[in-house]
């Protein structure tokens, strides 16, 4: 699928799902691409995204939403699974806030007391890519 040209060029979430973009993909199938958030709010948050370019949630084409949920349900689980999480924060942006113009649902690993207030977003990177990729391999694991 070629990337698909938005305000400011072509898209990062269709240069990942092409392979074209590097990222840390935690789950993948002929319809969705999950990865790691490049600036997570807390290590382990993933980014679930359609394989074709929609840009908001009322732009999913109808045979794809029961999937698009069960993936963020799998994905849900395995915050807490893999990386020792209590539960998860899921949420998505439609237009306002939405920082790229391709669908897609942020499942944040959550624990008590992790400072997160309402929609305040602190972002916690990654010491180093090796870091990354081993948050990765764990929620690819407990996903499997």
């Amino acid at each position: 699928m070629p990337a698909a040209a938005g305000a400011g060029g072509a898209c990062v979430f269709c240069a990942i799902v092409a392979g074209d973009a590097e990222a840390d993909r935690v789950l993948e199938d002929e319809d969705f691409v999950a990865f790691l958030d490049q600036r997570p709010v807390f290590k382990g948050h993933v980014l679930l995204v359609p394989r074709t370019h929609v840009v908001t949630l009322p732009d999913l084409p109808g045979p794809l939403r029961d999937p698009f949920l069960a993936h963020a349900q799998r994905l849900a689980t395995a915050v807490v699974d893999a990386l020792g999480a209590q539960g998860s924060f899921v949420a998505m942006n439609n237009v306002v806030s939405q920082s790229v113009p391709h669908l897609h649902l942020h499942v944040v690993p959550r624990t008590k007391g992790d400072g997160l207030r309402g929609f305040f977003w602190p972002r916690h990177r990654y010491e180093d890519p090796a870091e990354r990729t081993a948050y990765a391999a764990r929620l690819r694991a407990a996903l499997s």
